[in-house]
């Protein structure tokens, strides 16, 4: 089963790409962690990478995209995989189809409201990690973690503005991808409002089907 994540920061694509990549038995492949992989292991496109990132430029598509295709062809992804930040463009996603055929893009839809609730609740304990939120999972003292008594922050890019300017640069990048998908018919859209079980099982539905 061959899947591309698409939806907004807090609508839990990656919670999901964890269980379904479990279930499943096939890898969740992020860019971000590629890139980063190849980095550190040196490998020759690591190596073009690093120096593109050194100079503060963008790595071009031509670059990503040879790097997607290396990591398609290990043996694991052999059945299928899920794969989360990349297409990011057009022909980002004209080149993956030129040597992967997708079964479906499946797309978790949230309210803006809804992403700025999540992220802007969100309290992470300065100690320890642990991850609070001030409605769906508040700290039995305010500010405290009950692990370790850490002091809980709010990070930069959870802050309203940061996540206001977050949702406008996912919009400008995703909404052309979810045209693209949905004219190839792949295009399959998931409530991410509700509990994770009930996602789940609509994935579930989808894949089986």
């Amino acid at each position: 089963m061959k899947l591309i994540f698409l939806g907004p920061p807090g609508a839990g694509k990656g919670t999901l790409a964890k269980i379904v990549s479990e279930e499943y038995n096939i890898p969740q492949i992020s860019t971000g962690d590629l890139f980063r992989s190849a980095v550190k292991e040196g490998t020759e496109l690591g190596i073009k990478a690093k120096r593109i990132m050194e100079k503060g430029e963008l790595v071009p598509d031509s670059l990503t995209v040879e790097l997607v295709k290396e990591r398609l062809a290990r043996p694991d992804a052999a059945t299928g995989y899920i794969l989360d930040g990349f297409p990011r463009t057009i022909p980002q996603a004209d080149s993956l189809a030129e040597f992967e055929r997708l079964d479906s893009v499946i797309n978790f839809t949230l309210d803006d409201g809804i992403v700025i609730q999540r992220l802007s609740g969100r309290r992470i304990c300065r100690s320890c990690g642990a991850i609070y939120h001030i409605i769906n999972l508040p700290a039995s003292r305010e500010g405290i973690c009950d692990r370790c008594q850490g002091e809980l922050y709010t990070r930069d890019d959870d802050q309203i503005e940061s996540i206001k300017n977050r949702l406008e640069v996912y919009k400008k990048q995703t909404e052309p991808l979810i045209k693209y998908y949905r004219e190839k018919g792949k295009l399959k859209n998931i409530d991410a409002s509700t509990d994770p079980e009930k996602m789940m099982a609509e994935i579930k539905a989808i894949i089986d089907r």
